[in-house]
């Protein structure tokens, strides 16, 4: 009976993928520090329910995915899954059911949500409240009917959007009580590359979302012209950085983030040559991960140090 349980508990913490909360915490951590930064006190007690609020929607929208992917028999067409795509796979490995997957997921939901609606009344604004319906409805109506939005060639943007300026903004917004341009503009590398990590899992879901019609931008634009895609959104991120420090927009020390360049270069040319090898893909969307955490936390750690130094 115990052993049942563990393997139980064990595959909710499958579904939810738990190792890709990186992307809740890097923006969290971002937008509380610019506000405290900029002068406001740095709440913990909001940190900590912001922080908990939307990786209960970060779960339950990655369970809410994998239950519509089986729906559409996208997972279940996928034959060449890895430790970063083709979903959590527990129920192609009959660990949940899909009727225990949607339940779990939208527990996640409902918890995220009272989160955010405690949190809505003690800022007392409707801020949190709306920025946190718009997150809701977007990580839902990712991969539900009738919107699908993963399925109609906006998901990645989305994904970027939401683990970018819409956390960003929201986490800043619990310490600060105020509107500003500076989350947003502070947002934008990390939303890129959360857009890259999705991005660059869709290589090896390639064969089966096309079979299921998921127009993601890889199926969209084929696998050569993808690759061009990669390398101009990743020079992008390093380009805002700094032009925003050279506009006095982010803080110099921002600029450490440039460090992680030769790691961006190696992830580059591994996909180049290696987007058809799934196995030796791995290095790149590993890479990509560790690009999103580490800029951000640079990112992160030069407000800190401008904020203490200057």
């Amino acid at each position: 009976m115990a052993l049942l349980k563990v393997n139980r508990l064990s595959a909710y913490f499958q579904a939810c993928r738990a190792p890709f909360l990186t992307a809740t915490i890097v923006p969290v951590l971002l937008g509380s520090v610019i506000a405290w930064h900029q002068g406001a006190g740095f709440n913990w007690f909001f940190f900590w329910l912001v922080l908990l609020g939307i990786s209960f929607i970060h779960m339950g929208t990655n369970v809410f995915n994998d239950y519509f992917d089986h729906l559409s028999g996208n997972d279940e067409n996928n034959l060449t899954p890895t430790s970063f795509s083709g979903g959590s796979r527990v129920i192609q490995e009959n660990k949940l059911s899909p009727r225990s997957m949607f339940i779990f997921a939208s527990v996640c939901f409902a918890l995220g949500g009272l989160i955010g609606a405690y949190l809505n009344f003690k800022l007392n604004t409707n801020i949190i409240l709306i920025l946190g319906v718009a997150g809701i409805l977007l990580a839902y109506f990712y991969t539900a009917l009738p919107v699908k939005i993963g399925y109609r060639g906006m998901g990645e943007f989305t994904i970027g959007f939401c683990f970018g300026p819409l956390v960003v903004f929201g986490a800043y917004y619990a310490q600060a009580k105020s509107l500003d341009i500076l989350p947003f503009i502070s947002s934008i590398p990390v939303a890129i590359l959360v857009l890259l990590i999705v991005y660059i899992n869709e290589f090896p879901d390639y064969d089966a979302d096309n079979s299921v019609s998921k127009n993601t931008l890889v199926v969209l634009l084929g696998k050569n012209k993808a690759l061009k895609l990669y390398d101009i959104l990743l020079c992008l991120v390093y380009i805002w950085i700094i032009l925003a420090v050279a506009a006095g927009m982010l803080p110099i020390f921002c600029l450490i983030s440039l460090i992680t360049i030769p790691l961006a270069l190696k992830s580059s040319a591994n996909l180049r040559k290696n987007f058809n090898n799934i196995q030796k893909l791995l290095f790149s969307n590993a890479s990509t991960i560790k690009l999103h955490l580490t800029i951000g936390l640079f990112l992160s750690f030069g407000f800190i140090l401008d904020k203490i130094i200057c």
